[in-house]
């Protein structure tokens, strides 16, 4: 892909012990955050024309025509709307699906932005809905969120590779670090192997430790063509390839649990690029669970399937660490409002501008984020990089 849209603003609110400072609904997050994006990027709501907005927030209600309705509370007018949901994975897909739209002419400016407060809700949104359309083939056998679908791949990964639950545990212990150096994390206590494994086990082999957080949070990202690029107020990071992919909704339709969709997604993102897993320097990852950061960096090609549960050994990716993965505290340790996505996007531009403050890494000229939505169900990769 050429350089031809760039994220050029990044935006998000404050939140204390995983709650959204302030009090806010989503619709007030989704403000806050998109208001400092723009003003990040030296833009105002008015030069907006495109909206890409998603979440289960409002249903039934306003979230029936999401994208109206942010559109109407922040005071655009946009030419373009896009409020497709895939999960988690969401808003990786957004970026690709923004630059496409920016550069078909559809719209100038993109706005992606997102908000939730399922903590202060005191709600997973899960226990109140509809059973899922196919969902009757695994719940009447204990699998009624998508933990169970996980903890099965988890399951399989060890037994096929010789893993243990150490491994997975190395995951959180990495990333755990990275949290103690950020001030809005959740979780910034420093953790051991030890305990992870001693806290409680949520659903074998998964410990409470090996899960993402259930917080409140939101943010927004500008993208926007070269052209505007040019006159905003920060350096632009540029799309250089995108690739999403989809496998199944439930687990008893993946093929191979070792194998997500984030393989077929890896792929049209590096050859879009033209660039090679070896040469990235830093990566965020989507880390719903310490199996699914395990999988996705055998996915992105980071190393050879079966050997992502050495990967995290010896502190590699840990502050210090050869390669720095999910620099902010991630879904495990900072925060983890339903769908996370965006986080990743968020904190893979603050790395890129350099205003990662105690926890910038020395090199974030090229790197990837990772989006993963359902019970690994979808995809989306986007690979960044600044001149």
């Amino acid at each position: 892909m050429e350089r031809r849209v760039a994220i050029v603003g990044v935006g998000d609110v404050e939140l204390e012990k995983g709650y959204v400072v302030g009090g806010l609904t989503e619709l007030e997050i989704q403000a806050v955050a998109a208001k400092r994006a723009l003003e990040d990027a030296g833009l105002t709501h008015r030069d907006v024309d495109g909206l890409f907005v998603t979440g289960d927030w409002g249903l039934p209600g306003p979230g029936l025509m999401m994208g109206v309705a942010v559109s109407d509370y922040l005071g655009l007018y946009p030419r373009y709307v896009d409020t497709s949901n895939i999960g988690g994975a969401a808003f990786e897909a957004m970026v690709g699906h923004a630059a496409a739209a920016i550069h078909a002419g559809y719209c100038q400016v993109a706005l992606i932005c997102y908000g939730s407060i399922q903590k202060s809700r005191k709600s997973r949104n899960l226990a109140g809905r509809p059973p899922v359309l196919m969902q009757q083939f695994e719940t009447p056998f204990g699998l009624p969120s998508p933990i169970g679908g996980y903890a099965l791949a988890a399951t399989r990964y060890l037994h096929e590779f010789g893993a243990r639950e150490e491994d997975l545990a190395e995951v959180a212990v990495n990333i755990r670090r990275w949290a103690e150096l950020n001030p809005q994390a959740t979780l910034r206590t420093p953790i051991t192997v030890e305990d992870v494994l001693n806290s409680p086990m949520i659903c074998s082999p998964l410990h409470l430790l090996d899960c993402c957080l259930v917080t409140d949070g939101g943010g927004a990202i500008v993208l926007t063509s070269a052209e505007r690029a040019r006159d905003c107020r920060n350096r632009p990071i540029w799309i250089l390839g995108y690739g999403e992919a989809y496998d199944h909704i439930v687990m008893a339709s993946m093929h191979d649990l070792t194998h997500p969709p984030a393989y077929a997604a890896s792929v049209q993102a590096f050859s879009r690029a033209g660039i090679r897993p070896e040469d990235l320097e830093f990566a965020e990852i989507y880390d719903s669970f310490t199996i699914t950061v395990m999988l996705t960096v055998e996915a992105l090609g980071l190393c050879e399937k079966g050997q992502g549960w050495e990967f995290f050994h010896n502190g590699r990716t840990a502050p210090g660490g050869e390669f720095p993965i999910n620099t902010n505290g991630g879904g495990l340790a900072y925060a983890h409002p339903g769908m996370y996505g965006i986080f990743l996007l968020i904190e893979a531009a603050r790395q890129m501008w350099r205003r990662g403050g105690v926890r910038q890494i020395p090199k974030a000229s090229l790197g990837v984020t990772a989006g993963t939505g359902g019970s690994l169900s979808s995809s989306a990769v986007v690979l960044l990089g600044v001149d």
